[in-house]
Parts: structure tokens; C-alpha cells; sequence
């Protein structure tokens, strides 16, 4: 495994971040495993030195929590491992379950605790930013959060630069514990972030956690198309991957990567991953698994090292896309 720190933090990091909205009640979303199913992974994951682990309160309405906690427990060291969640989709439609105020802030932290079974989240993510709650008041809340002892570290998921930037300003002029990541939309197929967000955590130190990384599988052909619903159980119900991927160009982005992966002898997942490994900025990509296969692929990706050539075979296709993601 390779390492790198989070961020302008002292934390290390394994370079890739096993992401737990795959474990957890299949209830939620039919291709979700359930606690049994999910146990392997993490074992794998934890043998290949991966310390690195996000889920979210919303994953199966907070039970890949509950089976992240526990499988961590049960396989790794806690004091060597980075345990990331998030907070603002609401859990039901009753009134304060969801958002950013101090209040949903603090409860929803309490909460993720006791189904994590921790005494500490080391990086606690706003998932995305709440238009109701002023930043200044969700900023608050997580800084109490950190003077409690109860998050050590803050992060924040999809949003605009400036309103990123506003926080990072804002943190600054009250001492308030500052954003040390972004978990943004980025891959082969969307680099829309490239314009401001990549810019702006070059600039401020802030590590990047890209999201989607093989863009719903489409990267890593296990599917033709964004319209391609008969190609894996998730892909049957993925009605997010239809909206985020449907610019005509996407294909001959998707045409490189197998090149590449062609010339390589590889599979399509690795040249992807590699191609985001290879950005100084992008610390660690979320990787989702409900194969071993899937989780094997991508800690190959570690030791791929793409040419300059490639990377700008892989680069060039590429057009403008509307904004998407927040």
C-alpha cells in the first residue's frame, strides 16, 4: 500500500478510501450487501493496507454505519485507521433530520457515533452544503463539534468554489476549525472540477477525495452506456448515473480508456483509477466494491504508472460538460 498525508493535515492516508455506501441493508438499494456479505471486503481491504474508509448517516438510512464500525472493530486497528462520515440528507421526512443547522449538525454527529461505536470521527463531511442553514451557523456547529473531542477533522462533499472558498474564509476570520478535504465529482468522464475546485485545494492545501471514480462503472466497462440498465443490479436502478453522464462525447472518453487498457493488458478499471492516482491533488479516490475483484483492480491501480502519452490519449477526448453533481 502507499501512503500520503490528508490534506495540509499530519494524518496518513492510505491512496485509496474504501467507500461503505455499498454495505449495509439491501433494503435501502437492492445492490447494497448486507453485514455478511459485507465482512470479506473489509478484510481485504485492511490486509492491503487500506486505513482509509467513508460512509455517509443517509447509506441504508445509517446501517452502513453500524456495519462499518463493527466490521473495523473486528478487523483493524482503530488508532491506525481514518474513519470519514457525512451529515445533511435527512434519515426520514420528520421535522430536523436532515440539513445543516447547529442543531441537525451536533444530533447527527451524536447519532453517527453511537452506530459507528467510536468515541471520535476522524473526518466528519458535510455532504452537501444546506441552502437554509447560513455558513457561518454550519460552521459553528462543526467547530464546537471539534472543541468537543467528538470530530478531529472536517470535510466537505460536492459544492461551488465559492461558496467552498467562503467557508475556508469564514473559518479563518472566527478560528473556527477549517475544511481539510473535498469529496467532489471528479474522473476521466466529468473534470468540470478542473476549472475552479481543483484550482482553489491546490491553492489552500486541501486534500481531494474524488467520488464516482469509474463514473458509475462506465469507466470500467462494466457498462456501455449511461442507458445500459441490464449490465449490473446497480445499473438497473442508478437513475443518478443517467443524469450525471449523457453528453455525447462521453464515449470517446470511455473508447480511450479501453485503448489504453488494450495496449496495457489491463482492465479498463485500473487505466482509470491510475489516471486519477497520477493528479498531485486528488489524495485518495473512494472506491466502492461488491465484488473482490473490484476491490483487487483497484489496488492494482497502484502500481500502474501512466506515460505522459497516455495520459494525454486518455485527456484529449474530453468536452465541456454542464455542471453536475451538487
Amino acid at each position: 500500500m502507499k501512503y500520503t498525508f490528508l490534506g495540509r493535515t499530519g494524518v496518513t492516508v492510505s491512496r485509496l478510501c474504501l467507500g461503505c455506501m455499498s454495505y449495509g441493508n439491501p433494503a435501502w438499494r437492492s445492490w447494497v450487501l448486507d453485514e455478511a456479505a459485507s465482512r470479506p471486503f473489509f478484510r481485504r481491504a485492511v490486509e492491503a493496507g487500506i486505513n482509509f474508509f467513508d460512509t455517509a448517516d443517509m447509506y441504508s438510512l445509517g446501517a452502513s454505519e453500524e456495519v462499518t464500525g463493527r466490521a473495523l472493530r473486528a478487523f483493524a486497528d482503530l488508532d491506525e485507521c481514518v474513519v470519514a462520515t457525512k451529515v445533511f440528507n435527512p434519515l426520514s421526512d420528520r421535522p430536523n433530520q436532515g440539513g445543516l443547522s447547529r442543531k441537525h449538525v451536533v444530533q447527527g454527529c451524536e447519532a453517527s457515533l453511537r452506530r459507528l461505536g467510536v468515541g471520535t470521527i476522524d473526518l466528519y463531511q458535510v455532504h452537501r452544503f444546506d441552502p437554509h442553514t447560513p455558513i457561518d451557523e454550519m460552521l459553528a456547529g462543526l467547530d464546537l463539534l471539534v472543541r468537543q473531542g467528538k470530530v478531529r477533522y472536517i470535510g466537505a462533499s460536492s459544492t461551488t468554489a465559492w461558496q467552498f472558498g467562503k467557508s475556508l474564509s469564514a473559518s479563518e476570520r472566527h478560528g473556527w476549525a477549517r475544511f481539510v478535504t473535498m469529496q467532489n465529482h471528479y474522473n476521466l468522464l466529468y473534470r468540470e472540477e478542473e476549472r475552479e475546485m481543483i484550482p482553489l485545494c491546490e491553492a489552500e492545501r486541501i486534500g481531494v477525495l474524488p467520488w464516482s471514480p469509474l463514473a458509475r462503472g462506465l469507466l470500467a466497462g462494466t457498462r456501455k452506456s449511461p442507458k445500459d440498465t441490464a449490465a449490473t443490479r446497480r445499473a438497473e436502478s442508478d437513475d443518478f448515473a443517467r443524469k450525471l453522464y449523457d453528453q455525447a462525447g462521453d464515449q470517446e472518453v470511455i473508447d480511450a480508456v479501453r485503448q489504453v487498457a488494450q495496449g496495457r493488458g489491463v482492465p479498463p478499471a485500473r487505466v482509470a483509477l491510475a489516471w486519477l492516482l497520477s493528479k498531485p491533488i486528488v489524495t485518495a479516490p473512494i472506491i466502492g466494491a461488491t465484488k473482490l475483484e473490484h476491490l483487487d483492480d483497484a489496488l492494482a491501480s497502484l502500481d500502474l504508472e501512466l506515460t505522459a502519452e497516455e495520459i494525454g490519449q486518455l485527456e484529449a477526448p474530453y468536452r465541456p460538460h454542464p455542471v453536475r453533481g451538487f
